[in-house]
């Protein structure tokens, strides 16, 4: 209970000790674009490396350990657990080959697949349920590490530019990318303000449900000996009114809103500007030099 109270994920935590505070949100953005994009089509090496760099700028970002491993582990094992199901429930090789390829053929490829198989569950049958063939090949092993590294990646990279890097800067910055759409009389002003929004009201949603969570333990309801009924019972009053609170608050954002006139900003004055030091221009300088190398390792040896 303690850990689902404390727990964050997309908000903003103000200090000065990280060097990740200092990167510049232009290439903050670029960074996470390639552990979003970068994982497209490459093979499980390159995205087991993604992960592995993830944990160690997460590990070397001198933030607290406060901030974020509650949501590092839940995500862990969020990941896990949806590669491991991923991993069981891909199908087998035989049956789809059997399926779309001529019998002639069928007896080679079935053969050249014989040495991909890590491991084989014949069929059984307990009492009167029979359990059929199960088979662990090579490709359900790489697809189950797929699944759970893509979902880490994408996650984690974004927590880590949103843990960072205020909601303002954020939005400017997206602002600077697509400023020449603003040619063609795209409206990006009202998008990204809306981002901007959608962005400040994370931690309201957070706030939330820490509130309701806390109102469960202060009536010391105990979900182990209230039974399955009613423990869907409470979940379900539980996620009704954590939606009620949630929709109240959109609509005393949308009355205060429309309330104001002109209340559109441009985004070229969302971003807070900050002194240039040399420890600056050292970490932008190698945030560069690393999206380079990036690129060019993921041309070399992301099919791996």
């Amino acid at each position: 209970m303690n850990i689902i109270t404390k727990f964050s994920i997309g908000q903003y935590v103000d200090g000065n000790r990280s060097w990740l505070r200092i990167i510049d949100s232009r290439l903050k953005i670029i960074l996470v674009f390639i552990f979003l994009l970068t994982p497209i089509w490459a093979g499980p090496v390159w995205r087991l490396g993604l992960v592995f760099c993830l944990l160690l700028i997460t590990f070397l970002s001198l933030l607290p350990v406060r901030v974020w491993w509650r949501s590092l582990l839940i995500l862990s094992i969020l990941s896990l657990l949806i590669g491991f199901l991923s991993l069981l429930a891909s199908s087998d090789v035989h049956s789809l080959e059997s399926s779309l390829r001529d019998p002639n053929e069928l007896n080679v490829i079935l053969a050249s697949h014989e040495k991909w198989n890590i491991l084989e569950i014949p069929s059984r049958k307990i009492g009167f349920i029979s359990f059929g063939s199960y088979n662990l090949s090579k490709k359900s092993f790489e697809l189950g590490i797929k699944t759970s590294t893509l979902i880490f990646t994408v996650i984690h990279s974004v927590n880590l530019m949103l843990l960072t890097t205020p909601q303002e800067n954020i939005v400017w910055a997206l602002s600077w990318f697509l400023n020449p759409f603003r040619k063609i009389g795209l409206p990006i002003d009202k998008w990204l303000f809306q981002l901007l929004i959608a962005l400040r009201f994370i931690p309201l949603v957070q706030e939330e449900f820490q509130n309701l969570v806390k109102s469960v333990s202060v009536r010391s309801i105990n979900v182990r000996h209230l039974g399955l009924k009613k423990s869907i019972n409470v979940l379900i009053t539980l996620v009704e009114r954590l939606f009620l609170n949630i929709f109240l608050r959109i609509e005393q954002g949308a009355d205060a809103l429309l309330s104001k006139e002109e209340i559109l900003i441009k985004t070229n004055r969302f971003r807070t500007f900050q002194k240039t030091t040399y420890l600056a221009i050292i970490v932008n300088t190698l945030s560069i030099c690393f999206i380079c190398i990036a690129i060019f390792l993921r041309k070399l040896y992301g099919a791996l």
